[in-house]
């Protein structure tokens, strides 16, 4: 059974932020569906010069490497290259401007190639892939936190992480030496039905993981759910740029 993707996108300034440091985009590329979200971050325009940069940097690399013939192996490793480029080109660039010498920038991505039943996932800070499946809602990406990085050391406990002073203080983020070989990248068998939620924290930070699920629930259209899970993290008092990028796994009618 040929597969097709049905998506919406949404992304707000929210109430307590001068610009929109989150960059967002969805290529429909001939071979390929590439999906990407971005928190920028460094003050003034450089969170926003580093999130613009890497939602451009990575759907290019994919575009220009991942042709269809490429093995399910060597796919994972170019989607892995192209987070490492989009990370070397924004550390060059703060290096040659003063302004943006700290910038850097969260990313989540989905690419699916056409004629495929797999979608590969792939993260790098804070923002996150969840993939929401009959009942269930499951984290795909893991938060490159301080407070995630006690968790993995056993020092505190998930619920602890959720409101601990470091959970927004990330340990590696594109701008910075740490990204080293790139993402781990997650190959998801997919299912008719399947819905994949791309969002920054400004939503993530906010809104349960159980309410997310219960919300698109309700919403079965793709953009009006993009559009009202961005307005429940603003009416819960999300104090972040929100952004989400809702992906549905359908049939494909050709």
């Amino acid at each position: 059974m040929a597969l097709a993707l049905s998506i919406g996108k949404c992304s707000l300034l929210g109430n307590y932020r001068e610009n929109n440091e989150d960059s967002i985009d969805v290529q429909l590329f001939p071979e390929m569906t590439v999906c990407v979200v971005a928190d920028g971050m460094g003050g003034q325009a450089a969170g926003e010069v580093a999130s613009k940069r890497a939602v451009e940097i990575v759907p290019r690399e994919l575009k220009k490497r991942l042709g269809a013939s490429v093995s399910n192996d060597d796919a994972k490793a170019i989607v892995r290259r192209s987070v490492v480029q989009a990370n070397e080109e924004i550390m060059s660039l703060a290096a040659l401007d003063r302004e943006l010498k700290n910038m850097g920038t969260t990313v989540v991505l989905t690419v699916w190639r056409k004629g495929s039943s797999l979608m590969y996932v792939a993260g790098m800070g804070d923002s996150r892939v969840y993939l929401i499946r009959g009942k269930k809602i499951e984290q795909l990406t893991v938060d490159h936190s301080i407070a995630q990085a006690l968790v993995e050391a056993k020092t505190i406990s998930a619920a602890e992480a959720r409101t601990h002073r470091y959970r927004n203080v990330l340990w590696k983020y594109l701008g910075s030496a740490e990204v080293g070989d790139g993402p781990e990248v997650k190959v998801v068998p997919m299912q008719t039905g399947d819905r994949f939620l791309l969002c920054t924290d400004g939503l993530s930070g906010v809104v349960s993981d159980e309410q997310m699920m219960n919300y698109m629930k309700e919403k079965p259209d793709n953009q009006e759910c993009a559009d009202g899970l961005c307005q429940l993290a603003l009416d819960q008092g999300s104090r972040d740029n929100i952004s989400a990028i809702v992906v549905e796994v359908g049939e494909s009618k050709k």
